[in-house]
């Protein structure tokens, strides 16, 4: 982790990625509490933020491990944590060689839906001198990626289990599609561990029960333990959280810890503001509710539109009206695809600058 000096935000060319680090580490307490509640691993995805320093503090707060979907993430991650799962199908010569280089101390699990993918794994944990535990993944109802019947998830586990240099440990899932409000989700959740308990009953009839039952996501945080058989939660976006996450309920306005700090350069046309954050800094994704983002000072101030370098508030409902110059912080829909746009993130605990880290494993 190469150190840099702290930012002060008036010098800051914007626009500029901001950290609030007071947030962060209450999101990190409250799940960290609720993980140890209910008696569940709590093992970060890192997609979100891509920094080592971030996932140091993820550990630090209880972490059992970090979940990566790059092998530059694994590299990244593997400085702060010995415990990595992979959770991404590890097909292609040059992505297992670089899973393989990991240092020999950590702990590596990779999940997978083929024998293709498991066969090629194998070989390459041969060839390294490792040993390498599997996670079969499971579809659940997202229809990306995973088994979707109890008897394809029982075959390939008896493979993973009877090859050398992998070890079947358990299985994964991500329920990525049960995005709604939280008072909608509980009939959901119940749905999804009558599924998930189909899969666990056949592995275990077949003797082979899972160890590890791997889920969750932000969304379904704080009802994953309505998941029967559940042992580890994976929530990404939550250590930062973004403006879906509040339109959904999932927290509320004072636990969002990202935003993308903007100057104001034209108010020429009534009822508009533009600022210099486009689709290149916030990443223009549809999310929850209409717009790509809103300010978080002004939060019915909404980005209604973005072109690559240009940000659009819609400012018709309010009678804030800015000035040329004037510096605003804005909330994207979803934070997981604004921060690889930024090369750093730049920390601060109110408007004080305290720490400039580099998104390391931004990219591939």
């Amino acid at each position: 982790m190469r150190r840099m000096p702290p930012p002060s935000l008036d010098a800051l060319d914007t626009p500029a990625a901001l950290v609030d680090l007071d947030r962060v580490e209450r999101n990190l307490q409250r799940v960290a509490t609720y993980a140890r509640e209910h008696g569940l691993r709590w093992r970060p995805h890192t997609k979100t933020h891509k920094t080592a320093e971030l996932g140091a503090l993820q550990v630090a707060a209880g972490a059992s491990g970090v979940t990566v979907a790059t092998a530059l993430e694994a590299e990244v991650m593997a400085r702060v944590s010995d415990d990595v799962l992979f959770a991404y199908p590890p097909v292609g010569a040059r992505r297992l060689a670089r899973l393989m280089a990991l240092p020999s101390r950590v702990r590596l699990t990779v999940a997978l839906d083929s024998r293709e993918a498991l066969e090629g794994l194998a070989l390459a944990a041969r060839d390294a001198g490792r040993t390498v535990d599997v996670l079969v993944e499971l579809d659940l109802g997202m229809r990306r990626v995973g088994l979707r019947t109890p008897e394809d998830a029982v075959a390939l586990a008896r493979v993973a289990a009877s090859t050398p240099g992998v070890a079947f440990r358990g299985v994964t899932f991500y329920a990525g599609h049960l995005r709604m409000p939280q008072a909608e989700l509980p009939a959901a959740m119940r749905a999804q561990s009558q599924t998930l308990a189909s899969f666990v009953d056949a592995l275990r009839a077949s003797g082979l029960p899972p160890e590890v039952v791997s889920g969750g996501s932000t969304p379904t945080l704080w009802q994953s333990h309505a998941v029967r058989g559940l042992t580890e939660i994976r929530p990404g976006l939550n250590v930062l959280n973004d403006r879906n996450s509040v339109t959904i309920g999932a927290c509320d306005w004072t636990e969002v810890a990202y935003s993308v700090l903007a100057t104001v350069v034209s108010t020429a046309v009534p009822g508009q503001v533009v600022i210099d954050a486009g689709a290149k800094a916030l990443a223009k994704e549809e999310g929850l509710a209409p717009g790509y983002g809103v300010l978080l000072e002004r939060p019915e101030v909404v980005v209604k539109n973005l072109s690559e370098e240009h940000g659009l508030l819609d400012v018709s409902a309010t009678t804030w009206r800015p000035r040329i110059g004037e510096r605003v912080r804005v909330v994207p829909n979803h934070v997981c695809v604004s921060v690889p746009l930024h090369a750093r993130l730049h920390v601060v605990r109110g408007d004080t600058g305290v720490a400039t880290w580099e998104v390391a494993a931004r990219g591939w």
